[in-house]
């Protein structure tokens, strides 16, 4: 597994879709956060924080990880080297989790530069340092932890067709919904307390949750079972390929 996650991995750095993945998010980020007057920019904002930065982020994730899930394992039942990666001595859940720790390892390097947002926000205000750290530090937390799930829904697209462009486009659907999609559907609910209990199967309720500056024990099983699921999924659509 040690070695197809290296091969992952210098297969996005030895190429041009890791770079361009982190050089995409870090210009969109820079633009919207500190160069566009809009209700991102962080410089225009009434206080010192970081709240537009992890608002705007999975919205960029939507678009961009699916771009890099795409082709984990579509690209190789195009060319027909599934066959042979199944029939290395690595399990087919190892093979799944080199390729989806490979992606998330693509998605914390994107965002450390980002870290520099924060350095300069806390130098910015008044009085220096008045941000409030322990919520910013969360809100990392919790943005890798969305950032993961899309991975794992992106590989699981990805794991289904053959065709990049037909994963890229489920995964983005399916990263929506499970984004924002539970949030509408429970808008629309008119029984009692269903409308949280269908929020509550989504992502930005927990999101927006460990926001807030306090990790719930809840939100994280959540965020890991997400994980656990496509994860599980990838695996059973795996499995019917050896057949």
């Amino acid at each position: 597994m040690r070695a197809l996650y290296f091969k992952e991995i210098n297969s996005f750095l030895s190429s041009i879709i890791g770079y361009v993945f982190i050089i995409i998010y870090l210009i969109a980020s820079g633009l919207f956060h500190w160069v566009l007057s809009y209700n991102t920019n962080l410089l225009e904002g009434a206080e010192s924080d970081m709240i537009p930065f992890f608002n705007l982020s999975p919205v960029i994730f939507l678009v961009l990880i699916p771009a890099i899930t795409m082709r984990s394992i579509a690209e190789e039942r195009r060319t027909g080297t599934i066959e042979l990666l199944l029939t290395r001595p690595i399990s087919d859940l190892g093979m799944i989790l080199a390729k989806y720790f490979a992606g998330v390892t693509l998605l914390v390097i994107a965002i450390i530069p980002t870290i520099v947002y924060y350095i300069t926000m806390y130098n910015l205000g008044k009085p220096v340092g008045i941000i409030d750290s322990g919520a910013t530090f969360t809100s990392y937390i919790g943005l890798i932890l969305l950032g993961a799930v899309f991975v794992a829904i992106g590989i699981f697209a990805s794991s289904l067709t053959s065709s990049q462009i037909v994963a890229f486009i489920l995964a983005m659907f399916m990263c929506w919904f499970f984004y924002d999609g539970f949030n509408l559907l429970g808008n629309f609910s008119q029984i009692g307390s269903l409308d949280t209990i269908i929020q509550n199967f989504g992502i930005a309720k927990h999101y927006d949750s460990i926001k807030k500056g306090v990790i719930n024990s809840g939100d994280i099983i959540y965020f890991l079972s997400v994980i656990v699921v496509f994860i599980s999924a990838s695996l059973t659509v795996v499995k019917t390929l050896k057949k």
